[in-house]
């Protein structure tokens, strides 16, 4: 997902809103189908076996497109690169583990609560000024994200919370792109991404234990059924970066990144359709405030 470059990068494009559109609303389409085909090796995989082999292929596949001239894969800045993606991985970690013991629809509206952090550290720790519109934009996304988790205060589960702390770490990675990262090619960025998932998977399969969790167990049986899994969830995730990647290249950013809000609407229909998982209307309203108050943040890039 592109959420963290619109965050982080300014990206010198023009034109083409329409087809950006279009691309992006496709792209997220697909990593919505993508991301809801995860409980379909959950019972027999684990978290970090899926990252470790999913990440292999993609990885096999960026060195292609390198090759055929998509892109360069070694950074200018290899230490900034690195740790970009580390802070990413952590994220997505929070965010796959999330997908299979909560509604996907619900998890993802954390994850784009990214934008929210993004300001409060530019804020807090960056010193950035910042106008009433854009505060006013965290507190509907605040409000947003207490109705989409509904927290009982007699019983706080701090599991709710979590889709909310892969959002943070997905803001602080996109601070990190733009501060650690500048210049770096957008392949090199997804492949050593990847890269970091995928050594972070094969050292979960490596010291954890075979029982447990999809998040909390290592090495699982391996079948034909569940390569061809992962080979498809690969292929997804590679054309739908493929083509958000696309609709940032012929759009405006800061235009293009409010389609990416689609998700929400994606990964829900996709869970009701594949798993019968219906999500409450209220959650739906949450999801539209924090899109709304991402949408807010993201376009009104004049300190207003």
């Amino acid at each position: 997902m592109r959420l963290l470059n619109t965050l982080s990068l300014n990206m010198d494009t023009s034109g083409g809103s329409r087809q950006a559109a279009w691309l992006i609303v496709i792209g997220m389409a697909l990593i919505g189908f993508g991301d809801n085909l995860v409980p379909f090796v959950s019972d027999d995989s684990s978290l970090w076996q899926f990252h470790a082999i999913r990440g292999v292929m993609v990885l096999a596949a960026l060195m292609v497109a390198s090759r055929l001239g998509a892109g360069a894969i070694w950074p200018k800045q290899p230490l900034g690169v690195i740790g970009r993606g580390a802070l990413q991985t952590v994220a997505m970690l929070i965010y796959f583990g999330c997908i299979v013991i909560m509604p996907i629809g619900v998890v993802v509206a954390g994850l784009f609560t990214a934008p929210i952090f993004v300001l409060l550290i530019e804020v807090i720790f960056l010193g950035k000024q910042v106008g009433r519109y854009r505060w006013a934009a965290v507190a509907l996304g605040f409000i947003g994200v207490l109705i989409v988790i509904r927290p009982d205060p007699s019983a706080l589960d701090v599991l709710s919370f979590l889709p909310v702390l892969a959002g943070a770490f997905y803001a602080v990675s996109a601070i990190a792109t733009r501060s650690w990262c500048e210049g770096e090619d957008t392949l090199t960025l997804a492949f050593w991404f990847f890269m970091t998932i995928c050594i972070s998977g094969w050292i979960g399969v490596a010291v954890l234990p075979v029982e447990g969790s999809f998040a909390t167990r290592g090495w699982q049986p391996m079948s034909g059924g569940m390569i061809g899994w992962y080979v498809v969830l690969a292929g997804i995730a590679l054309v739908g970066m493929s083509m958000i990647t696309r609709g940032y290249q012929v759009g405006e950013a800061s235009i293009a990144a409010v389609f990416e809000y689609s998700l929400l609407v994606f990964a829900s229909f996709w869970a009701w359709a594949l798993w019968s998982d219906v999500v409450p209307w209220t959650a739906y309203v949450g999801m539209a405030l924090i899109a709304a108050a991402g949408a807010i943040i993201t376009l009104r890039d004049d300190g207003a």
